[in-house]
């Protein structure tokens, strides 16, 4: 097939034939094609395709001959795609269009019979819900693969002493791996928001046709058994108008990308001389064009602000949907740009972030050095009269007292002596000396979700197992 020579308007000529006298002009041509955006949908035009066609036979609509013959003639297009013997057409007007005409090349009238109570409307829609029941699931793996890498990294530092921070500010002690695990955590929800959308793509659309059925007797359900959906969409106007998949898709790749560009706020910050609390590879990182120290954290940056463009992806689509009227109109068109670029923006993030992490070199010993600054333990002062009978507040007040005793000095408060901690509280004793070091602060949080190690082992053992369960190691 000389894809190239064919190329043309004329090859289109047929959906202006009758209604229109006139063919289409070239910039008229161009400017309405989408076959760069939806080729990647070949595979799953002609899964629906053979679907349809097997269907049209056994229903009895054509004969099985010719059903046959299409099944089979689509195959083999099928198999040349992937063996790179057979071109996709960029003169087609779409996916849709560059199948059928190569059937019709093939077969003729036969090929002619497979839009046989069909149209694009309802095709496009089928054609995009195949592509995400399949590019989603891959996705999550990539989620997953992120999940683990995360418990991975965790599991080798439930002792190593970070500080937490609120408003940037230190706050209490925790550990990298309860961090960690909070990014992970992030993620596994994240996971679950797919898995929901999954669950509503599975209907099929293909019967609905352009907006209102067909007369012909299609058997939508076989259909929708043969590709694996759940079902039939209830109603035929909103099958081929509904594109809030492809809404709810960019949301949760949104979200996964503001979870990311989280991450990597932290990891640029961390990995600057003023923390040092982590040092990310050469591999994953730039130098300067005019400074010859630098070591930028330039991936994590681009993370950081690919974000935007997702968010732009995800408005793009809410904005082609805003004050549409029942049921296709070919705005619609535009939603495979923005909803690829989203998916192809996020999954490319997430799996250089991985790749970041796994060779990242953490700093345990500038990060516990960190605990000891900034009044971490003033909480636990607080804490220490609560279990002796103070009312909190009263302890919260008598904290900030040694708080700013401590700043007036300029030391720590586990630095004060017990006659100083006791002009504040009579109450103090010689055992708070123990329970400030930030080491038994954090142990001696060991409420369910704390930072103590054996919670942080309970939250790696979970991750992981929601990484097993899914088939992810």
């Amino acid at each position: 097939m000389n894809t190239q020579a064919d190329a043309t308007p004329d090859r289109r000529a047929a959906l202006w034939s009758g209604r229109f006298a006139d063919k289409p002009d070239e910039a008229a041509v161009q400017f309405e094609t989408s076959i760069y955006a939806d080729e990647r949908l070949a595979f799953d035009d002609i899964a629906g395709s053979k679907a349809h066609a097997a269907m049209l036979g056994s229903a009895g609509i054509i004969p099985q001959a010719e059903a046959d013959a299409l099944v089979g003639a689509l195959a083999a297009i099928e198999a040349e795609l992937r063996a790179g013997t057979l071109a996709l057409d960029p003169g087609a007007e779409d996916i849709h269009s560059f199948v059928e005409n190569e059937l019709t090349a093939r077969l003729g009238d036969t090929g002619r019979k497979l839009h046989t109570g069909r149209s694009r409307n309802d095709q496009i829609a089928l054609d995009e819900r195949l592509y995400l029941r399949r590019a989603v699931p891959e996705f999550q793996r990539k989620l997953l693969a992120l999940i683990g890498t995360l418990a991975g990294i965790a599991e080798a530092h439930t002792g190593t002493l970070l500080p937490g921070y609120t408003h940037l500010q230190h706050a209490q002690p925790v550990t990298l791996a309860h961090h960690l695990c909070a990014w992970a955590w992030m993620l596994v929800r994240d996971h679950g928001r797919f898995s929901d959308a999954l669950a509503r793509i599975s209907l099929s659309p293909l019967g609905a046709g352009a907006l209102a059925g067909t007369t012909l007797p299609l058997d939508r359900e076989a259909v929708a058994a043969a590709l694996g959906f759940a079902g039939v969409t209830p109603n035929s106007l909103d099958a081929v108008a509904d594109r809030d998949y492809c809404v709810e898709l960019a949301a949760g790749f949104s979200l996964v990308m503001a979870h990311l560009s989280r991450f990597c706020e932290e990891i640029i910050l961390w990995s600057t001389e003023e923390f040092g609390f982590v040092a990310l590879s050469e591999k994953w990182s730039t130098g300067s064009s005019i400074m010859p120290q630098k070591k930028n954290p330039d991936f994590a940056e681009l993370i950081r602000g690919r974000t935007g463009r997702v968010y732009g992806d995800l408005l793009a689509l809410l904005t082609m949907l805003k004050g549409l009227p029942l049921s296709y109109n070919r705005d619609l068109q535009e939603d495979k740009a923005s909803l690829f670029d989203a998916y192809d923006t996020a999954a490319s993030s997430v799996s250089v972030f991985a790749e970041m992490l796994k060779t990242a070199e953490w700093n345990a010993g500038r990060m516990a050095a960190s605990c000891a600054g900034g009044y971490a333990n003033a909480t636990d002062v607080a804490e220490y009269l609560v279990r002796k009978g103070v009312p909190f507040r009263t302890a919260h007040a008598v904290s900030a007292r040694l708080v700013r005793y401590a700043i007036e000095k300029k030391c720590a408060i586990e630095a004060l002596t017990l006659a100083e901690l006791r002009q504040h509280s009579e109450l103090f004793a010689g055992d708070i000396f123990a329970q400030l070091e930030s080491r038994a602060c954090v142990e001696a949080r060991s409420l369910a979700g704390g930072p103590a190690e054996c919670q942080t082992r309970t939250q790696i053992r979970d991750l992981k197992a929601f990484c097993a369960a899914r088939g992810v190691r």
